[in-house]
């Protein structure tokens, strides 16, 4: 399976380890924010290069993509490299992402952008997600752990409704800058309180093609895939159907998002509670309320009543999401997480 390269770090002081967890959390807090921050701005941004909705959609395809080849190229390649130092290597990438983005004088420039973001998404996760135990006493991983991840719904929703305002108020590339401003101090964190971290294993190709001849984790991937697909084929678009069929402003947008981040923490919550007793019921229950809330969007979403609560609907949906293919995934194979 995995090779051993060293022994585990010393134990760390709870004031420095509890930084760099912080450090680690505003990261994907910024990674999240980058990542879908386009969804709010998407009839913005199409309209300043001239380019249908359609096309500009692709600032989330891309991402997506490029993300879904480096996580597992990144754990393999990178394996003997010390993790402080990829992780600050991919948030440099992710102000350099940012930059070209608020600076773009043309849209394959934002394109080349978004590559880079999913660079940083694939990279950045693949490391980060297993981190909290070497940052903290371990008495505390699980408590840094939470703290880590809470991330992710607070990308949804304090990140996008705030750069959805800002872009409206200021112009999109402004709020681009901002989190382009907010990456870099989160680079210099990174930098100052995050300690050595040597590999301790190597993830070898022969485990990854182990992992696939399993049938759950297969079927494991599949569900995940569809699920991802289907979240971010529809909710891509949410803005421009919000403007044009629901026909509300830009503030009432930025609140329904906001609604719709609020409740992807309750579904977070909801969807940890019900994995442990039935994890495969709840991923397809959460599947079927997305699935529920896209289907009757283009009915009911004329109306600012209906698109709420199909949004609070769908958010609960897609919050449980995450925390249910994680823990179905840990369940498929515990021997190497």
């Amino acid at each position: 399976m995995s090779t051993v390269l060293t022994p585990p770090a010393p134990a760390r002081s709870t004031l420095t380890g509890w930084l760099a967890v912080v450090s680690v959390m505003i990261a994907i807090f910024s990674i999240v924010t980058t990542e879908i921050l386009p969804i709010g701005l998407l009839t913005s941004i199409g309209a300043d290069f001239t380019i249908s909705d359609g096309m500009a959609g692709l600032m989330m395809t891309m991402p997506g993509l490029i993300a879904a080849v480096t996580a597992p190229v990144a754990t393999v390649a990178t394996g003997r490299i010390d993790r402080r130092t990829m992780l600050c290597l991919f948030m440099f990438l992710l102000v350099v992402a940012n930059v070209l983005m608020a600076a773009a004088p043309e849209y394959w420039v934002v394109l080349v952008s978004r590559v880079l973001i999913g660079i940083t998404i694939g990279g950045f996760w693949s490391i980060a997600a297993g981190l909290a135990e070497r940052l903290v006493p371990a008495a505390s991983a699980s408590r840094a752990n939470a703290v880590i991840f809470s991330s992710v719904p607070l990308g949804s929703v304090l990140g996008v409704p705030a750069g959805t305002l800002l872009g409206e108020m200021a112009g999109w590339r402004t709020a681009f800058v901002v989190v382009g401003a907010l990456t870099a101090v989160v680079l210099g964190m990174l930098v100052v309180f995050l300690p050595p971290l040597p590999a301790r294993t190597v993830t070898r190709v022969a485990v990854l093609r182990r992992l696939l001849r399993r049938i759950n984790i297969r079927f494991a991937l599949l569900a995940t895939f569809l699920v991802v697909l289907a979240q971010f084929g529809a909710y891509t678009y949410v803005t421009p159907f919000l403007e044009q069929v629901t026909q509300v402003g830009p503030g009432m947008i930025t609140l329904l998002l906001l609604i719709y981040g609020v409740a992807g923490i309750l579904g977070n919550f909801l969807g940890g509670a019900a994995i442990m007793r039935r994890p495969h019921a709840t991923l397809g229950c959460a599947a079927a309320m997305i699935a529920g809330a896209t289907l009757l969007l283009p009915v009911l979403g004329h109306w600012e009543a209906g698109a709420l609560v199909l949004l609070i609907v769908w958010g609960i949906g897609y919050g449980a999401v995450p925390v249910s293919t994680q823990a179905w995934f840990a369940k498929a194979a515990p021997d190497v997480p």
